[in-house]
């Protein structure tokens, strides 16, 4: 642990270091981005899932609207794990060197899940999303337009809170090895927890009965593995505890 104990303004001042860090980044990202945005933007736009579709632009913005917003959420996701690695610098001077290691290695796996967790909602269940109004608007005798803009939004809409939500285990281990919680704990709210999670799920989702149970079934498996997680976890973290007290009374 630091021995040092920084003052309020001290924490403001790396704090505002940290930031300017990230807000650099995020401008090199903003710029490849602008390379990046058009291909993603015809793979999507010409992917099996569009090409059943007809997709009109009903505004003259429509077409930069997509761009940008394909440009900022490549931007967020490049700078993801700056953003990762600057908390956990912020956060690390409280913590032991074990702990800084084990915390570090972290930030991959959060990556990795929030790929993840996009890439399964993309396969799985937007392909799905599809299928299902284009089949309700035929029993329906409707003829869809369907707006470019509207498109994206939705397929956003759907696959980046995916991506957050499979990030849970990470965060579940983290909070679990500062001791905020317990494997305990997660066990004795579970039926609370699948609660919230169906509630998630349903936001994240149109109120369709079979698209909710596939989404809230990959959800509950998460919680699970999360406990799984954090009894490992849990173990080290009071490994550590034990090593801190040893540490401190030989001081």
């Amino acid at each position: 642990m630091n021995n040092t104990e920084l003052t309020i303004v001290e924490h403001i001042e790396e704090l505002r270091k940290r930031l300017m860090i990230v807000a650099v980044f995020f401008v090199v990202a903003v710029i490849g981005s602008f390379f990046l945005a058009q291909p993603l933007i015809h793979f999507l736009q010409f992917s099996n899932e569009a090409k059943t579709l007809q997709l009109h632009s009903f505004k003259v913005t429509d077409p930069v609207n997509i761009y940008f917003q394909v440009i900022f959420v490549l931007s967020i996701v490049m700078t993801s794990p700056v953003i990762l690695y600057q908390l956990w610098a912020f956060i690390t001077p409280g913590l032991f060197p074990k702990e800084r290691k084990a915390t570090l290695r972290y930030i991959p796996y959060i990556v990795f899940l929030f790929v993840l967790g996009v890439m399964f909602s993309y396969e799985v269940l937007f392909p799905y999303m599809i299928h299902f109004m284009t089949e309700m608007s035929t029993e329906m005798d409707i003829q869809q337009t369907i707006g470019i803009n509207e498109y994206f939004q939705f397929l956003l809409q759907l696959t980046l809170p995916f991506g957050i939500v499979f990030e849970l285990p990470m965060v579940v281990l983290f909070l679990t090895r500062l001791g905020i919680i317990t494997p305990q704990m997660l066990s004795k709210f579970r039926k609370y927890a699948y609660f919230i999670l169906l509630v998630v799920a349903d936001i994240i989702t149109p109120t369709d009965v079979l698209s909710l149970f596939i989404v809230s079934i990959p959800l509950c498996i998460l919680y699970e593995i999360s406990i799984m997680i954090s009894r490992v976890g849990y173990r080290k973290y009071i490994r550590a505890e034990q090593q801190r007290q040893i540490e401190m009374q030989q001081q």
